[in-house]
């Protein structure tokens, strides 16, 4: 897969290297488990903490399809 670049928002959580697509969804999770960020009474939806309000043009929560959106518009290609 082709390289995409985070922009500053994103990059704050996955880091600003070039990365493809798939590692940088594998970054997002890795961020999301370790602060335990998905919501136990759903665990479909994510729990934005600062840095990932950014990423979710400041809402509290998102669902994973639509986090898998907001995301699309966070890289450069």
């Amino acid at each position: 897969m082709k390289p995409v670049t985070p922009d500053a928002a994103l990059a704050a959580v996955v880091g600003s290297d070039p990365l493809p697509r798939t590692e940088l969804t594998k970054k997002l999770w890795d961020y999301i488990k370790s602060k335990d960020l998905q919501n136990p009474e759903n665990r479909r939806e994510i729990l934005a903490d600062d840095a990932l309000k950014a990423v979710f043009d400041g809402k509290d929560k998102v669902s994973m399809f639509e986090m898998t959106k907001l995301v699309s518009g966070h890289v450069k290609s």
